[in-house]
Formats: structure tokens, C-alpha cells, sequence
């Protein structure tokens, strides 16, 4: 004999036409309200009569456009109906979503993303802060668009020496992100030709004191680092070799003082000895430039300990690029449909990330690094399609079904290692491959000695 099972839900979505315009059990993080108010603030989307495809509904279709990456125009608007049930909400065409699109414009995505952006931990989340400071990362990336001719007007493609343009265009996208939960605390983005540190300086206002940033060799120019140090937040950053600052001093852990920028600095060398778990070794100079001046209080090794952190950045990316829309160029082949597209993919990224720090936040001993971000967004996936949780009731729980998901399956706690910088599947047959890169990830022990004043390219100040 066989057994049979009976189940039975319910299912409390918008009426009528809004009926499609949800984000399953994550829309209890982007509610209505929220969408209206956005949309409310931008004229161009205000809409004058309620169409098939109102303007909240196309929001949520763009939202959904970047959990379903793989899925055409009605594929996406199909999943957002499969757990509707009788409702039966017309079913539109590619054409009139391509219309709906154009109608509501970049703006309320660009507005949305405001008001869900930020840092997500608490000052006693683990990871978040070092020695009361917040941590954050200031970092670039690139990001393909459609080889049409309006981007191509917009964004270059890149070039190299051997081929004047290859591949697809690209806009470059700078974001502050939080290093503790790798949230997005702002984003700009645009042709890679105004450079790096120009979009950066558009970050800068959401610095706030309390917190110290963490960047690369990139971001090591005076204007920079005294606009930086103007917001109240301190600074942690990799100088280029070719630099030489003044040396004015020397503190007791072998740190040094000058000044850049008319802005008073520490600066810190070191020497970085990687030993493998099968004995290879390699070793790299470091020098960091920072505004925490006090050596007692901030000890030159753990500084150096600390720029590791900015590397969150990196992983970052690695799930927005990769995890949330596996590695695909975006749809839109208009600038205004890409800018819509790409505050679309931020704003998804910034949501999911909601969704898993407020699940580790109901365990203070658990660290946001241990929350998978593939385990997050396939639950949220499976929430979309059945349409669970679309209207929240009077008690809102932290750990929803995807806060479960994340909790079931947290990642082993972070291990030191390294792995290949290798293309194992590349396009061409000749291989892309950095000399003296392991062939595997190995176990990895890392060694941190301070150097003297004598080996840095420090120069002393010529007296007037």
C-alpha cells in the first residue's frame, strides 16, 4: 500500500494586476511601501493609470531579473506567477516588459539601492570591528555590458598591447564595502575612462568616523589620502614602491612618521614570509601608510595583520559577478537599461546580504564569513517561485526559511591558505599562468617581521 500526503498553504500576495510584484520571502526587506515611496521620489516613473504592468510590479521583475540570470523576459515574470495559484495574473509579452522597463528608468533602482545600502553589523558582530574601529574596503571592478553600438558610445572595451579592443565593454564599478559582512555601504559606476579614484572620491562622503579603510596600491595618491582623512575615518593603505615620503621619525615598534598630503601619517614596513604545507616559501615587501598614529594603542604587526581584511572586497565580487549572475554579461544593450540593470544586480546583492546577517545576527558567537552566499540565494530562488512569505505578518522573525537554510549549512570557519591564480579552463589554448603560483590550495603559515628605517626608500627632509 502506498501512502499519501495532503499539503495545503496559503498564499497572501497583492491583488489584481500587483499581484506579480513580489520577491517571495525576501519582498519583507524591499515591502511595498518601499517600492511605492522610491518611485513616488522619481517623475519619470510615476505613473498617471494603473497598466498590466504596473511600476511597482516592473521593480520586482528587475529585481528577479538578477536572482534568475539564466531566464529570458518571460521565463522571469512566469516565475514570478508559478506560486500564485488561482489568481492567474495575465501573462504580458517580452515587448511590453521591454516597455515597462523603459518607462520606469534607472532612477528607483539607483534609489533603492540608497536606502537599502549601508553597514549591516553591530559593533560586537565578529569580524566587524578591530580595536573599536569598523573595518571597510574601498576597491574597483570591471563589468560587461552588450558589444552594441550605444555602449560602445558610453564604454570602451579593453585594450592591450596586441589587440586595440577585445572583448566586451565594460564600466568600471567602485564600491565601500563593509568588511565584517562584505555588505555594499555605496556604489558608482561608469565609463572606465574618468579612472578609479575618481569614482572613489565620490564614495568618500559615507565615510564616517569610527571607521578605518582598507585599499590597495591603487588608491596611494595625496589627494586621496587627504580628502580620506577629512571625513574623521583613518586610513589603512598599501604605498606604490615608487614613492618617497619623508621620514621624520621613529617610533619604538619600528614604525615611522611623515606626513602626505599635509596630513600627519604613520608608515610601516614589513617583510611577508608565506610558508606552504609543502614547504615551498615566498616572501613580499610591504608598506602601509596609515592615520591610526598612535603605536601603542594600534601595534604595527596587527596593522599589517589587518590589511588582509581588504581582500572582502574581493570575495565581494566573486559573488556578485560570479555566484549571483554566473559569470553572464547583462542584458541591456542601452546605456540607461544597463545603468537600470546594474543598480538592479546591486541592490539583489545588498538585499541577500540583509537576509543572511540578520540570520547570523540571532547568534552573536557565529561570524557573518561562515553565511554562504550560494546557500542564500538558491533558498531565496525557491522562495520566489512558491511565493512564500510575500506579506509579512504582525511578528517578523530574523531567521525566515532563507535565514534556516544559511544557518543549516554554515561554512567552516576561515583557514589560511593559498590557491591558484590560474585560468584551468581558458578560452584560448595557451594557458594564462603566474610564474611561481602553487598548483593546488595548500595550508599556509604566514610570518610578519617589522623592518628598520635603513631598508625602506624612506627619504629625510632637506632642511630650509
Amino acid at each position: 500500500m502506498s501512502a499519501q500526503s495532503v499539503i495545503t498553504r496559503i498564499v497572501r500576495a497583492a491583488a489584481g494586476v500587483f499581484a506579480p510584484g513580489h520577491l517571495g520571502e525576501l519582498t519583507q526587506i524591499v515591502p511595498f511601501d518601499m517600492v511605492d515611496a522610491v518611485l513616488a521620489e522619481s517623475p519619470p516613473a510615476t505613473q498617471r493609470r494603473v497598466r498590466l504592468l504596473p511600476a511597482r510590479v516592473t521593480v520586482y521583475f528587475l529585481l528577479a531579473m538578477s536572482l534568475f540570470p539564466e531566464r529570458g523576459y518571460l521565463a522571469v515574470f512566469s516565475t514570478l506567477t508559478a506560486g500564485l495559484g488561482e489568481l492567474r495574473p495575465a501573462t504580458p509579452t517580452a515587448s511590453a516588459l521591454r516597455q515597462a522597463r523603459s518607462r520606469v528608468g534607472p532612477r528607483p533602482l539607483a534609489a533603492l539601492f540608497e536606502l537599502l545600502s549601508g553597514p549591516l553589523a553591530w559593533p560586537r558582530t565578529p569580524g566587524a570591528c578591530w580595536r573599536g574601529l569598523r573595518l571597510v574596503a574601498i576597491d574597483g571592478t570591471g563589468v560587461a555590458i552588450p558589444d552594441s553600438d550605444a555602449n560602445q558610445a558610453w564604454t570602451d572595451k579593453p585594450r592591450t598591447a596586441s589587440h586595440p579592443s577585445t572583448g566586451y565593454p565594460l564600466l568600471r564599478l567602485v564600491t565601500l564595502v563593509e568588511c565584517g559582512t562584505r555588505a555594499l555601504i555605496a556604489a558608482v559606476f561608469g565609463s572606465p575612462a574618468d579612472g578609479e579614484l575618481a569614482y572613489a572620491a565620490k564614495l568618500l562622503h559615507r565615510l564616517r568616523p569610527g571607521m578605518v579603510l582598507l585599499a590597495d596600491r591603487n588608491f596611494d595618491a595625496a589627494t586621496f589620502i587627504t580628502t580620506t582623512a577629512r571625513t574623521g575615518a583613518d586610513l589603512l593603505i598599501r604605498l606604490k614602491a615608487n614613492r618617497r615620503p619623508p621620514l621624520i621619525g621613529r617610533h619604538p615598534d619600528r614604525s615611522m612618521m611623515s606626513i602626505i598630503g599635509g596630513v600627519d601619517v604613520r608608515i610601516i614596513e614589513a617583510l611577508i614570509t608565506v610558508t606552504a604545507a609543502d614547504g615551498s616559501r615566498r616572501s613580499e615587501h610591504y608598506r602601509l601608510v596609515t592615520t591610526l598614529l598612535d603605536p601603542d594603542r594600534y601595534p604595527a604587526t596587527e596593522l599589517i595583520e589587518l590589511y588582509h581584511q581588504r581582500w572582502e572586497t574581493e570575495t565581494a565580487y566573486l559573488a556578485l559577478k560570479h555566484t549571483l549572475t554566473r559569470g553572464r554579461v547583462l542584458r541591456s544593450r542601452t546605456p540607461a537599461g544597463a545603468e537600470q540593470e546594474l543598480w538592479a544586480l546591486l541592490t539583489t546583492y545588498q538585499i541577500l546580504r540583509i537576509a543572511m546577517t540578520d540570520a547570523t545576527g540571532t547568534h552573536p558567537d557565529i561570524d557573518p564569513d561562515r553565511a554562504g552566499f550560494s546557500v542564500a540565494l538558491h533558498a531565496a530562488r525557491d522562495q520566489v517561485i512558491t511565493a512564500r512569505s510575500v506579506i509579512a505578518g504582525t511578528h517578523i522573525d530574523l531567521v525566515t526559511t532563507i535565514g534556516a537554510h544559511v544557518l543549516d549549512n554554515l561554512l567552516p570557519a576561515r583557514r589560511a591558505r593559498t590557491c591558484p591564480r590560474t585560468v584551468k579552463r581558458p578560452l584560448s589554448k595557451y594557458a594564462y599562468s603566474k610564474p611561481r603560483q602553487p598548483r593546488a590550495c595548500l595550508k599556509i603559515t604566514i610570518d610578519v617581521t617589522v623592518t628598520d628605517a635603513a631598508t625602506s626608500p624612506l627619504t629625510r627632509p632637506t632642511p630650509p
